[in-house]
């Protein structure tokens, strides 16, 4: 086993190191904040607003697929629709800066993670290196399924459902822009951190403090705790959804034990 590359940089050179590998982040999130600081007018009509109207790619898929399989309980067109609101005088101009920031943050992920790679890469052992090069590359890909399941799938139910649920009908429900991109962010950001499991879990393993027999063991608790999270992601109590979050929570946790090398 060779040795490692890091054994002969002190201290110092390590902090240099790290410090560059921020200013190059820095610098590409600075760029990519400019950009879609410039462009989020357009975006934010066509994008984020997206699924409050009724025409969003899933409503129309979700109309179909009712019409296919309950043709007598399917009506016509989908009428949904939300009308937001802006109370604060400030908060459009705030949410301008922090949802190009997301953006930015959001696209410039495999950009970040390469980074993370090139600093840890020298601490590695030849043989380590191979199995994480691919993990570090597979992590960018997932964080985008999860992001896009969210946008795709999990924002939009969740809305319909909280959208039009009135305690009362003397309590008309009117949905605040705050409140609406809280929950657009949390929920599309989460799902792709949660896709990230893969990763961790084998960076956990790398470092000995799981193992690849410790998760196979233990598959019947991973899924209940699975399904528990994935009830907390989607309030909707919907076990369709439910179930659309949790196998592929449940996917990536196998996917995990593949990628784990054998002890």
């Amino acid at each position: 086993m060779s040795e490692r590359d890091t054994e002969s940089m002190t201290f110092w050179e390590h902090l240099d190191s790290l410090r560059r590998v921020l200013l190059r982040i820095v610098a590409v999130l600075a760029v990519l904040f400019a950009l879609f600081f410039a462009l989020m007018p357009r975006l934010f009509d066509s994008f984020v607003l997206a699924p409050c109207r009724s025409g969003f790619v899933t409503y129309r898929w979700l109309h179909r697929l009712e019409a296919e399989v309950m043709p007598s309980l399917a009506g016509g067109a989908d009428d949904f629709g939300v009308q937001l609101i802006n109370i604060q005088l400030t908060t459009p101009f705030f949410l301008h800066l922090s949802t190009a920031f997301w953006f930015a943050l959001v696209c410039s992920v495999p950009f970040i993670l390469w980074q993370i790679w090139l600093f840890v890469r020298p601490a590695l052992y030849e043989g380590e290196r191979k199995g994480m090069s691919a993990a570090f590359l597979l992590s960018s890909v997932f964080f985008y399924l999860g992001a896009a399941l969210g946008y795709f799938l999990i924002f939009p139910l969740t809305l319909r459902f909280l959208a039009g649920y009135e305690l009362s009908d003397a309590v008309p429900n009117m949905l605040s822009l705050t409140s609406y991109m809280d929950n657009f962010l949390m929920l599309i950001l989460f799902m792709g951190l949660a896709f990230q499991l893969p990763l961790l879990l084998t960076l956990l393993q790398r470092i000995g403090i799981l193992s690849r027999s410790l998760l196979t063991g233990h598959r019947r608790h991973a899924f209940v705790i699975l399904v528990v999270l994935s009830a907390i992601i989607t309030p909707t109590g919907d076990p369709f959804t439910l179930l659309l979050v949790a196998l592929p929570l449940y996917l990536l946790y196998e996917c995990s034990i593949f990628m784990m090398r054998r002890a």
